[in-house]
C-alpha cells in the first residue's frame, strides 16, 4: 500500500496586517476571528513576518531587538479587562485609516496607553500569581530582556538617535560607570519596558494555544541579520566585524545581478564568525529558542548567507566592491541540532543558490521555497520554460510553494504589469482567462506535489499592487503599511478554500467536515 505524504497549507498575513479600531492589527478579537476562519476553510498553518519592535523605516526586517515583541501588537481591550485600563482610556481612538498602518500616529497614541497600563501593574504591589509570574519572566529572559529594556529607555532619551553615532560615548559603548548610574535614574522607566514585554509575552502566548487548539502552526520568521541600529549590536558587539573603536567595517548585501547593476547594499553589519563560533553559537542558540516560544515552525530568511554571504567594506555607497566570505553553517547547525534537537526550519533559498548552500539546505532536511510568480518568463522562441523549476509542476515535495510573498507584488499586480505575450502564456499554462488568473495559479499551488503551500491573504481577496506589502531596496511610505478592512476581512471565502484544499489532499480527514 503506497505511503500517503501529508500535505499542509497555510496562508500568509502579519499581525499588523489584521484591522482592529487602534490603527494596526493586534492580538484582539480579529487576530482569534482570523484563527478561526483559517480552521474553517481547511489551513493548518499561519505564516507571519518577523514580531519584534519596529524602528526607522517600519521593517520587521530591521527591528529593535530580534527577542522583544513588538509592543503596538498588545491588545489594549484585554489590558482593560485585566483592569490595568479604563474603558475610557480606549474609549475614543484617533480616526486611524482602516487600509493601511500610520505608524507615527499609532505609536503616539497606542505606546503611552500601553506604558500606562504597564505602571499600574507595578503600582499593585501585591503578591497574586501574575506579579509572581512576571518575576520568573524577568528571571528567565534575563539574557536579553535587562539590555533591550535599558536600550529602549536610552533610545527614548535621546529621541531615537542611532546608539552607534549620536548617544553619548559612555552610553554608546556601555561603560559600567555610566550604565549604572543611568539605571539608578531610571529604574521605573526600563522596569515599564519590562512590563510591557511581560504583557506581551502573556498575550502572544494565548493566542498561540488557541491557534494551536485550532490545529495551526504559526510559521515565524528570522532574518539572517539584524539591524545596525538594535540592541543585538549595542549589547552584543563582539559577534560582529569591528574595528579597535567598535565601528562596523564590513555590511551585508548582494553583488549585481539582472535585477541591479549595482548590488543591492543592506547596511545590516555582518558577522564574525569565528568569535560566534567561539561561544559555541551561543546567541544564536538563544535567538532561535527563542523564536520557537512563539511559532511552531521558522522560516530563515536570506538562509543562503549561512553558507556564504556578500561582505562589502563599510564606506561604500553600492553593494558593487564587496567579497563571498564563507560561513560555518555546517557546523552551526549540528551545534544547533546537539542542544536543541531537530529544529523545524524553512530555508528562504531564493536567488542565485549554489550546490554548497544546496547541500546545506538538503543534509539537514530544510524544505526551500518555491515561488509560483517567478517561474512565468519566456524563451528566445517567446514560450514559457516548461522545465523552469517554479513552475508547480515541478515542485518536488520537500518544498514551500507560493503564489508571492511580502516582497514580491500582489499576483494580480504582478499579472498587470507583465506584457501581453506573458500574460498570454500565463492564461494558456494555467488554462484560464485573463480575469481568472490569480485563482487559477492558487489552484495550481495547492494541486502541486508541494508538502507545503502558503498564500498571501492579498492574493485569496485578488488585490492589486495597492495591497502590496514591501518592495525591496526601498524606503517608500508604503511599505509594510498595508492592511486588511473590516469588510474585506468578513469576506473571507471560507467554503470555496475549503473545496479546494479537500479536492488536493490538503486538509486531514478529522478537518473534512467545514465547521459551523
Amino acid at each position: 500500500m503506497r505511503t500517503k505524504l501529508p500535505r499542509h497549507s497555510g496562508v500568509l498575513l502579519h499581525i499588523s496586517s489584521l484591522p482592529s479600531p487602534f490603527g494596526i492589527g493586534d492580538l484582539g478579537t480579529e487576530a482569534y476571528a482570523f484563527a478561526d476562519t483559517l480552521a474553517s476553510s481547511g489551513f493548518d498553518h499561519w505564516q507571519i513576518l518577523p514580531l519584534g519592535p519596529t524602528g526607522y523605516g517600519n521593517s520587521p526586517y530591521a527591528s529593535r531587538s530580534t527577542f522583544a515583541g513588538n509592543e503596538l501588537f498588545i491588545d489594549v481591550r484585554s489590558l482593560v479587562r485585566s483592569d490595568l485600563l479604563s474603558e475610557s482610556d480606549i474609549a475614543c481612538p484617533p480616526p486611524f485609516p482602516t487600509d493601511h498602518v500610520d505608524f507615527e500616529a499609532v505609536l503616539a497614541w497606542k505606546l503611552p496607553l500601553v506604558k500606562r497600563a504597564a505602571l499600574r501593574f507595578l503600582q499593585k504591589h501585591d503578591q497574586t500569581d501574575r506579579t509572581f509570574d512576571y518575576r520568573m519572566f524577568c528571571d528567565s529572559e534575563r539574557y536579553w530582556l535587562d539590555d533591550y529594556a535599558l536600550f529602549m529607555t536610552l533610545y527614548e532619551h535621546y529621541h531615537d538617535a542611532r546608539w552607534f553615532s549620536h548617544w553619548h560615548e559612555d552610553h554608546g559603548h556601555r561603560k559600567q560607570g555610566a550604565i549604572a548610574a543611568y539605571l539608578a535614574a531610571h529604574a521605573q522607566e526600563v522596569e515599564i519596558w519590562k512590563v510591557m514585554q511581560f504583557l506581551f509575552h502573556l498575550q502572544w502566548l494565548d493566542f498561540r494555544r488557541h491557534v494551536n487548539r485550532l490545529g495551526i502552526k504559526l510559521i515565524g520568521d528570522l532574518p539572517i541579520f539584524v539591524a545596525a541600529d538594535s540592541v543585538d549590536t549595542w549589547s552584543n558587539l563582539e559577534l560582529f566585524k569591528t574595528d579597535t573603536e567598535g565601528n562596523f567595517t564590513a555590511l551585508s548585501g548582494v553583488p549585481p545581478d539582472f535585477f541591479s547593476a549595482t548590488g543591492q547594499l543592506w547596511g545590516n553589519p555582518v558577522y564574525d564568525w569565528n568569535a560566534c563560533a567561539h561561544t559555541g553559537y551561543r546567541w544564536w542558540i538563544q535567538r532561535i529558542s527563542r523564536a520557537l516560544q512563539y511559532t511552531d515552525i521558522l522560516r530563515i530568511d536570506h538562509f543562503r548567507g549561512f553558507d556564504a554571504y556578500w561582505e562589502v567594506p563599510a564606506g561604500q555607497i553600492t553593494a558593487e566592491h564587496g567579497t563571498w566570505v564563507q560561513a560555518p553553517g555546517q557546523d552551526f547547525f549540528a551545534t544547533l541540532r546537539r542542544v536543541l534537537g531537530e529544529v523545524p526550519i524553512i530555508a528562504e533559498d531564493l536567488g542565485v543558490m549554489t550546490p554548497s548552500v544546496e547541500q546545506l539546505r538538503d543534509t539537514n532536511g530544510f524544505p526551500g521555497m518555491k515561488i509560483c510568480q517567478f517561474g512565468f518568463s519566456l524563451d528566445p522562441q517567446g514560450n514559457l520554460d516548461a522545465y523552469d523549476e517554479f513552475l508547480p509542476h515541478n515542485y518536488g515535495y520537500g518544498c514551500v510553494a507560493y503564489t508571492g510573498t511580502h516582497d514580491n507584488d500582489t499576483t494580480l499586480g504582478w499579472f498587470k504589469s507583465i506584457d501581453s505575450r506573458l500574460q498570454a502564456e500565463t492564461c494558456r499554462y494555467l488554462h484560464c482567462s485573463p480575469n481568472e488568473v490569480v485563482m487559477s495559479m492558487i489552484r495550481a499551488v495547492i494541486a502541486s506535489h508541494a508538502q507545503y503551500v502558503v498564500v498571501p491573504v492579498q492574493d485569496i481577496f485578488n488585490l492589486d499592487s495597492k495591497a502590496r506589502m514591501n518592495t525591496p531596496s526601498t524606503c517608500g511610505p508604503g511599505n509594510w503599511t498595508w492592511r486588511l478592512t473590516d469588510s474585506q476581512f468578513h469576506r473571507f471565502p471560507s467554503d470555496h478554500l475549503h473545496e479546494l484544499l479537500k479536492t488536493y489532499g490538503r486538509i486531514s480527514v478529522e478537518k473534512l467536515p467545514l465547521p459551523v
